[in-house]
């Protein structure tokens, strides 16, 4: 399942801020009013460009100036309310400097990044988290086996642990997906598929069990919300009546099998 609006690429960010003693001298919107000065010639207009009030851009450039060894911003004699304010050469020579270095802080960043072991996988982490999808369950792996049969195929994902999650998926959706043995993928799958047994033997044609103990169980007006704690600190959480939970006798701390049909299981990639 691709997402309709992928986001880019991972990368550290950071802002550059030229500071004199514990004060903030030049950076973030006192960076953009000046940048807007320069380009319109009024403070007003500039100071509307950039979300501010006309009194609060007036006191930003006051403490500029007051912090800086020559004025940055001058207002020309006889101009109207927020006209005639224009940049010294000063304050362009600043605004320069700060451009320049900002680009190189940016670039220095970016050289960070590329030397942090494991920066990928971290970006593709928070890509799982930023996911939207109706799907309670969502567990992050690696392709351990994929098999293709006449139509329809399987993919067995781990997901650490020694915890295996087995979907069944078209030929079409695995060469779509392009899925392979050691590719990263995520399996999605809703609580209202998740089936419950206190006995982990139990028959049933259901080809992933899950075992793990009850963490939570949480009863609404027809239906039971109910967490099992698997190994490696992951959670999957199941939706039955409150009858069957009764009938099963769960209880918090009991040990549990969630029972997932492979058909019902979704498989992602990013």
């Amino acid at each position: 399942m691709s997402d309709p609006h992928p986001l880019g690429p991972l990368r550290i960010d950071g802002q550059l801020w030229f500071n004199r003693g514990e004060k903030g001298y030049l950076g973030g919107k006192r960076i953009e009013l000046l940048e807007q000065i320069d380009a319109t010639g009024s403070i007003s207009r500039a100071a509307k460009a950039i979300g501010l009030s006309y009194k609060a851009a007036w006191d930003a450039l006051d403490a500029m100036n007051n912090l800086s060894e020559r004025p940055l911003v001058v207002r020309a004699a006889g101009g109207a309310k927020g006209g005639g304010t224009q940049l010294t050469d000063f304050g362009r020579e600043m605004l320069h400097v700060w451009r320049r270095m900002q680009h190189e802080y940016e670039r220095f960043l970016a050289q960070v990044a590329q030397g942090i072991d494991g920066f990928d996988d971290f970006d593709k982490l928070l890509r799982a988290i930023a996911m939207k999808t109706s799907a309670r369950n969502q567990f992050r792996g690696r392709i351990a086996q994929v098999t293709r049969g006449a139509v329809n195929g399987s993919v067995s994902l781990d997901i650490g642990e020694g915890v295996t999650i087995t979907a069944t998926l078209t030929n079409d959706a695995i060469d779509e997906l392009q899925l392979a043995p050691g590719s990263t993928a995520m399996a999605l799958i809703k609580a209202s598929f998740v089936l419950l047994s206190p006995d982990p033997t139990v028959k049933i044609s259901a080809r992933n069990r899950l075992s793990g103990t009850i963490s939570s169980l949480t009863p609404g007006a027809v239906n039971c919300e109910v967490k099992l704690l698997l190994p490696g600190n992951r959670t999957l959480g199941a939706i039955i009546t409150n009858e069957s939970a009764e009938e099963l006798g769960l209880a918090l701390g009991m040990p549990c099998t969630a029972l997932i049909k492979a058909s019902h299981v979704i498989i992602a990639v990013d």
